[in-house]
């Protein structure tokens, strides 16, 4: 089932809706009987909450009206795009070579089901929108619960997922002497801990973002035995569920014996019949588990790279894959999360160098430790 990413920029400049609005025609114009999206990530610079839910909810019903039966799942965050836009969104594109692909909603959030020879895949996006901003462990308990109803429902569990996003508003900051981030790891563990039954975990991404509050966005495989399911370590990398507790910030809650680490897999090796794809997670600087090049960005970006390279070492799949070999590894997205605006062209021309021809989408974020400068997620298909 080959998937595509395309990034849009609005082609006039306006309003945050008018913006979307000119990149919703372009979306709808790339849709033909032979590809339809399966979701959207339509990054925003927008200051208030009030404005956010407004432009988001605005989003959402401008979309179902213009693709209808083609609405893909759409999560709407606050992660100011490249300049001069207000709006960027990068879109899933999915060829129709499956047997089914439908949508449908949850607590009025779409998400889809492609139906597979070798199984179903869920796209959901938007998850824990506009709950609790003041809350981070409630707003992330509300995100995590629309993820169990919409796999219940998809007779799955969180066993099935395979890839997750979250985003977490205000990340570095502390109240009461806990850390936004380190209140969402101790949630995630919970609902782990009570959902999960495999030993490993999804590839996933813990990121900043400009208003409080939690959103998740995830992707679910329910498969037959034949199917690969593999996380992948770097060598060059502590896992970061094997973190020590000094680097964990916070305070300790209540009534646990230590800190809970992000619970995340460095990549994911996911081999179907065909069509096998390595989901690499957000990766930053680090070796060991210390942050590398600290107030360097230029270095950050390439021992970043260097990460994401080691994790997708082509001899290293072909060990993995055995009797399949790979011809290649093709990078088909780079999502590149820059902590302040001032380095956006130095990071972007150090991807574009290392990465010519792959889509990717540069946006400002706030990353999960404050000495780390920028953040890279990939994709890669592996061809045979």
């Amino acid at each position: 089932m080959p998937k595509e990413y395309f990034i849009f920029y609005p082609q006039i400049k306006g309003s945050a809706f008018e913006e979307w609005e000119n990149c919703l025609v372009q979306i709808k114009n790339k849709i033909s009987n032979k590809c339809k999206p399966v979701k959207l990530n339509v990054f925003t610079d927008l200051k208030d909450h009030n404005s956010f839910l407004d432009a988001r909810n605005r989003i959402i019903e401008s979309a179902s009206e213009m693709l209808k039966d083609d609405l893909p799942a759409i999560s709407v965050t606050v992660h100011p795009p490249e300049k001069p836009w207000k709006i960027s969104v990068e879109a899933l594109f999915v060829e129709n070579d499956f047997s089914e692909i439908r949508t449908d909603f949850f607590d009025n959030l779409p998400y889809v089901i492609i139906k597979t020879k070798w199984g179903k895949e869920i796209w959901a996006a938007g998850l824990g929108t506009g709950f609790f901003p003041e809350d981070t462990r409630k707003a992330a308990g509300s995100a995590f619960n629309q993820m169990a109803g919409i796999l219940e429902r998809e007779k799955m569990t969180m066993d099935n997922i395979v890839r997750q996003w979250n985003y977490i508003g205000k990340i570095l900051s502390v109240r009461n002497g806990f850390q936004n981030y380190q209140v969402f790891n101790e949630v995630r563990s919970e609902y782990y801990h009570r959902y999960r039954r495999l030993t490993g975990y999804p590839a996933a991404t813990g990121i900043g973002m400009g208003l409080n509050g939690v959103i998740i966005d995830f992707c679910a495989i329910g498969a037959d035995e034949a199917i690969l399911v593999k996380g992948l370590s770097n060598p060059n990398q502590i896992n970061a569920y094997e973190y020590g507790q000094k680097v964990l910030r916070g305070m300790k809650e209540a009534g646990k014996l230590q800190k809970q680490p992000p619970q995340f897999e460095r990549a994911l090796l996911v081999a179907p019949y065909k069509y096998p794809v390595l989901f690499v997670s957000g990766t930053a600087s680090i070796k060991g588990q210390e942050t590398i090049g600290i107030g360097d960005v230029d270095t950050q970006t390439r021992i970043t790279i260097e990460n994401i390279l080691r994790l997708a070492d082509r001899e290293r799949i072909n060990g993995i894959l055995n009797k399949n070999k790979a011809e290649s590894l093709h990078c088909r997205l780079l999502r590149v999360y820059v902590k302040f605006r001032k380095d956006l062209d130095e990071v972007k021309d150090i991807c574009e160098e290392l990465f010519p021809d792959v889509p990717k989408v540069f946006i400002q974020a706030d990353v999960c430790r404050n000495n780390l400068l920028t953040e890279i997620e990939a994709e890669f298909i592996i061809d045979f």
